[in-house]
């Protein structure tokens, strides 16, 4: 029987101590995942409706076939797992910044880690996904810097970042710079914890063909009462010769 709580790992990372914990949950009976920057609850395996949601919407938006695909935040692998499920999905390149995270899957700590690491399309790259943006994804590697989809799950929002330094890539150079990497029919399609922000609609309509908010909503089971999210999906037109 599962233990009431423990706890997996704890490292220290650039953006403070994160841990790894899992907990019984007593009204459910499942086991829970949960990472902590610190004491600030960060994701849970309670709750992942936003971010299967960042690559069923985003995929759903381009017709393109096969599709080469960056996830921008590995975490417990949802948004992962969930592109993967994508027959369409031909690579699929999951960038995180904290090496802890990765180590996890590696060493089958959480639920998804070995669906993903044994899914050949699948690789893990240590990086910040931030300043890959800014470097138009020149993997070391020299891997294709344009992709069918870019799905991001990393900050909170837009205007609540994990780090400062990310706000660049959410202004108009950083997102015409991202464009600049989706290839035609192609799709940006990003988390976010706040309502949706029209400035930064107007921001995706700028450097992209199309853009939009959409909201979804979901049971909180935590609170027992419904919680939204958005997502920001930013489209390339085709093109037909």
């Amino acid at each position: 029987m599962s233990r009431l709580f423990e706890e997996l790992d704890r490292q220290a990372t650039p953006i403070g101590e994160i841990s790894l914990r899992r907990r019984l949950e007593p009204t459910l009976q499942i086991d829970v995942f949960e990472v902590k920057i610190g004491e600030d609850g960060l994701m849970s395996s309670l709750i992942t409706d936003g971010e299967e949601a960042v690559s069923t919407l985003g995929l759903a938006a381009t017709a393109n076939d096969p599709l080469d695909v960056v996830v921008g935040g590995l975490g417990l692998g949802y948004t992962a797992r969930t592109a993967l499920d994508d027959p369409r999905v031909r690579s699929l390149r999951v960038v995180d910044a904290l090496a802890p995270v990765i180590d996890w899957h590696r060493r089958g700590l959480v639920p998804l880690g070995t669906a993903l690491t044994d899914d050949g399309r699948c690789e893990f790259v240590h990086a910040d996904f931030f300043e890959l943006a800014a470097a138009d994804f020149a993997f070391d590697d020299g891997a294709p810097t344009a992709f069918d989809a870019v799905l991001l799950d990393i900050d909170h929002s837009p205007r609540h970042l994990l780090d400062p330094k990310n706000a660049a890539f959410y202004e108009p150079a950083g997102m015409a710079r991202l464009a600049s990497c989706v290839r035609p029919g192609g799709v940006f399609s990003l988390w976010s914890n706040d309502p949706p922000d029209d400035r930064f609609v107007e921001v995706l309509a700028d450097a992209f063909d199309r853009a939009a908010a959409e909201v979804i909503t979901f049971d909180n089971v935590l609170t027992g009462t419904p919680t939204d999210s958005t997502i920001y999906i930013a489209t390339i037109d085709p093109t037909f010769s």
